[in-house]
């Protein structure tokens, strides 16, 4: 496995369907998706859905942190579904203190690879295999997941 750049928009969705079917293959127990709002992550697609019904089972956990989770129910439905089953190991969080340019978008899965876009207007970026690399972005992550909370829930209870 090698490490590449990320140079276009088609090329950062590929990484992150490639991570996520790295970390079904490599049995990776944590998985961490970090973005503004998870508008354009290929997140509801059935493929991923998929890999991400591979990735689960016990003792595996994920964690979605964001500025915001407005669009997420519109444009990713089957994620929603698919996280309404697992809402026992996926956790959602926002930390709405930061400006929308200021939370990472990158994806970590523990021990196998991590996705980083370190220009995401312009999708330049990185995949990477490298331990270093991981805990970097780990560091980026905790930073702004001290300041979280709790964010979309996966069911919605009315009066």
């Amino acid at each position: 496995m090698t490490d590449s750049l990320i140079t276009s928009r088609t090329e950062f969705h590929a990484a992150l369907r490639d991570a996520f079917a790295e970390a079904a293959t490599a049995g990776s127990r944590e998985l961490w998706l970090v973005d503004n709002d998870f508008a354009d992550w290929p997140l509801g697609e059935r493929d991923v859905v998929g890999l991400l019904s591979e990735w689960v089972a016990s003792s595996r956990r994920m964690t979605l942190l964001a500025n915001n989770f407005d669009d997420v129910a519109r444009r990713h439905p089957r994620w929603v579904v698919w996280r309404r089953q697992w809402a026992h190991v996926v956790s959602c969080r926002a930390n709405t203190e930061l400006e929308a340019g200021e939370v990472p978008t990158l994806l970590i899965a523990s021990g196998a690879v991590t996705v980083r876009l370190s220009d995401p207007a312009h999708y330049r970026g990185r995949v990477s295999h490298d331990k270093a690399e991981e805990l970097r972005c780990q560091e980026l992550i905790d930073a702004v997941l001290q300041r979280s909370e709790e964010a979309f829930p996966a069911t919605s209870t009315g009066l």
